[in-house]
């Protein structure tokens, strides 16, 4: 890899999870103090739960099944994906995830509408939020991010590749409010550094705050 190369980093989200909105933030700063360049992906928290629904809390178990919110947002993704390039789908997630937490307007019609509009992507592809013409490709992005990690984890789930051409792949950092600059640094070394252990599986502490948007 050439000195100005960037490395891949493969990030795979629902728009409807506020703690993978977050990652998604740190990871643009990222960007910004690393060689790395994000790739876009959908996965879907209705298909990972699917099979759960009733071991979840009734309110979650809704919104996972067909017709309840969390179909809605990655169908319109996918959609754009299909239709517009993979060049669409970052711009039009943060649409997405500026209204739905952000501005908390919600995961409603209009502003899935709004957030589509936001991202100079077509009108008509909220149609899709009903359909499941993609839903095919859905699945495909969902199992490419999730069987990197496992089926207990949930979004996001990112990949970089590994100094032995393995893909080094993980679920989260959960983190709030997203680390900027110098901090959102470290968190990436670090994160990479104990992702690359072999063996290596969790570390974890009990979340004291809710998600905290800037």
């Amino acid at each position: 890899m050439s000195e100005t190369a960037k490395t891949p980093a493969d990030f795979w989200f629902d728009p409807l999870c506020p703690w993978a909105w977050l990652t998604s933030r740190w990871m643009l700063e990222v960007e910004k103090v690393r060689p790395v360049e994000v790739r876009w992906h959908v996965m879907s928290l209705a298909v990972l739960n699917e099979d759960k629904l009733d071991t979840l809390p009734a309110e979650y178990a809704e919104n996972m099944r067909p017709g309840g919110k969390a179909w809605g947002p990655v169908r319109v993704v996918i959609a754009a994906q299909q239709l517009h390039g993979d060049a669409a789908v970052g711009r039009l997630y943060t649409a997405l995830g500026t209204r739905f937490h952000n501005e908390g307007l919600g995961v409603t019609p209009e502003s899935i509408a709004a957030a589509l509009d936001d991202a100079g992507l077509p009108a008509e592809l909220i149609e899709y939020a009903d359909k499941d013409t993609y839903d095919a490709q859905l699945r495909a992005s969902h199992k490419e991010g999730i069987d990197l990690v496992g089926q207990e984890v949930g979004t996001p789930v990112i990949a970089v590749p590994g100094a032995d051409g393995e893909q080094i792949a993980f679920f989260g950092p959960v983190v709030t409010p997203a680390p900027k600059g110098e901090q959102a640094a470290k968190l990436w070394d670090g994160t990479l550094m104990v992702a690359s252990i072999p063996g290596f599986y969790e570390i974890k502490r009990t979340r004291t705050q809710p998600p905290l948007f800037d």
